[in-house]
């Protein structure tokens, strides 16, 4: 599913949901004969009849049953962590269909089974929304990566979901042109993954999130057709707005297997802008003077006191030493020089050191913002994904000291500032006889209390790693029963047996 790198902090804590059962039916079996059959007890037992059935069928498409060896096929980067603590031996069964037309008749025979379906990217997701259960199918896209279409003159590619971000980049660089989206693990990250958690990413401040690079897409349903939904021109009104529905639904109303995205011309120009501060509450309010500058970045990004300590001790680099904290600027486009000039006497007025990097500097440094960061090795953590308005942040950061203190926990976040979107870390130190399967509950409580602190801003649990599995509890602080009672309906109408991803973002 989504779209990040370790280096955002995942989770360390996982859910399942137990795959329903339906009847299994002969080939020739009509939907009323299959219903009045009596149905299996074991979902295990489904799981290895569909396998079977699949070869037997359409013995083109791979398929694994459930062993050892598929494990990894249970957990996505939010997950593995916890890997070995659910006490299985097996993985669940996998396909691995190469066309939409197998994905289509995956879904169909799963449907006919009552076995549950799980889709799946490249595993990156930061929320458990890919985790599957040893009685569920995984259907992975990782066979679909054509890129079908290449349109200069429309500006669009069309492209199949199992394709790496940073794979889409390097197709469409002879072209001049290039796909906005830039999640911090855009070179592991699939396109249908980015999708599905409406991934955001470094250059959301100027070019915003997966969904207004969207314009259509091919979406195998849970009844096995195949719909299209959206337009291949930048504008279009008919009907519900269904692609923005797709986009973000993290694979719980139908598996995307092409999507037409808009595309943007290579920048004449990049420059990379640093501004230091000598405190994060001054870094944090030196964030304004962008905004209400004439200039608009590709990416803002901000760092607080500890987490330049953490790049510094995982990277051996001297960041700490040039203040403590950072506000890191990509500046694109024609007329870069002014740009950077304005931003620079923006930026000072508001107290920060401010240097117009070289470019190889500028390189070295986003680079230390894609992977510069190390998880802690010797403490229990959780990390979050809270988003709220970008005039907002400067409060988030202020809520940290008495979070702190309350629940005897650190804090620290680097920001997407651009677009409000902050990564925090909540650590706590492990202690002899810690069961290393149990965090405190200190732990839970305290990121409980930052979600809390983000929607009293009129903020969000979640800016772009998606909801999943794991923060199921802090979108019912978010959505009023009826909001969610709507979403459920939605659910329903278009998988009424709760086939795809059951368990997952609503």
């Amino acid at each position: 599913m989504n779209n990040d790198t370790p280096e955002e902090f995942p989770f360390y804590f996982l859910s399942y949901s137990s795959a329903c059962t339906h009847p299994e039916r002969d080939p020739g079996m009509t939907p009323a004969e299959a219903e009045a059959r009596p149905r299996p007890t074991h979902p295990q037992r489904a799981v290895e009849s569909f396998v079977l059935e699949l070869s037997a069928r359409h013995p083109e498409i791979e398929a694994l049953a459930p062993a050892p060896d598929t494990r990894p096929y249970r957990y996505d980067a939010a997950t593995a962590k916890t890997a070995g603590a659910d006490g299985g031996t097996d993985g669940p069964a996998v396909v691995f269909p190469a066309s939409a037309a197998q994905v289509q008749q995956v879904v169909r025979l799963a449907g006919e089974l009552g076995v549950t379906v799980v889709p799946r990217g490249a595993g990156t997701g930061l929320s458990g929304g890919a985790t599957a259960a040893a009685g569920q199918v995984v259907v992975s896209t990782e066979r679909l990566t054509a890129v079908i279409e290449i349109s200069p003159l429309d500006e669009v590619a069309v492209v199949e979901p199992g394709l790496i971000n940073a794979e889409l980049n390097a197709h469409l660089a002879p072209h001049g042109l290039f796909y906005a989206p830039d999640p911090a693990s855009f070179d592991i990250s699939s396109i249908g993954g980015n999708v599905a958690t409406n991934a955001g990413g470094l250059r959301c401040a100027k070019y915003g999130v997966t969904r207004e690079s969207v314009l259509a897409l091919d979406v195998v349903l849970a009844d096995g057709s195949l719909v299209s939904v959206g337009h291949r021109s930048i504008k279009g009104v008919t009907g519900l707005d269904l692609t923005s529905l797709f986009v973000g639904s993290e694979g719980i109303l139908g598996i995307v297997v092409r999507a037409t995205v808009r595309l943007r011309p290579i920048p004449v120009a990049r420059k990379t802008v640093t501004a230091f501060f000598d405190s994060t509450a001054a870094g944090a309010k030196g964030l304004y003077a962008i905004t209400l500058s004439p200039v608009r970045p590709a990416a803002i990004e901000f760092f607080d006191t500890p987490s330049l300590e953490n790049i510094d001790s995982h990277s051996g680099t001297g960041l700490r030493g040039r203040g403590a904290a950072l506000i890191l600027i990509e500046l694109d486009g024609y007329g870069i020089e002014a740009q950077s000039a304005d931003l620079a006497a923006a930026l000072t007025a508001a107290g920060g050191r401010v240097t117009v990097e070289s470019d190889d500097d500028g390189v070295r440094l986003w680079e230390l913002r894609r992977n510069g960061r190390g998880l802690p090795q010797d403490k229990w953590y959780i990390g979050e994904d809270i988003a709220v308005p970008k005039s907002r942040l400067a409060e988030v950061y202020a809520a940290f000291p008495a979070l702190e203190a309350r629940f005897g926990v650190d804090i620290s976040a680097v920001s997407h500032a651009g677009d409000g979107n902050l990564h925090p870390l909540i650590t706590l130190d492990r202690q002899p006889g810690d069961d290393p399967v149990q965090p405190p509950a200190a732990l839970q409580e305290a990121a409980t209390e930052l979600v809390r602190v983000a929607l009293s801003l009129g903020g969000t649990v979640t800016g772009e790693h998606g909801i999943g599995s794991i923060k199921q509890d802090w979108a019912a602080l978010e959505l009023s029963p009826r909001i969610r009672q709507a979403q459920h309906a939605i659910k329903s109408a278009l998988d009424p047996h709760a086939l795809l991803n059951p368990g997952k973002a609503i």
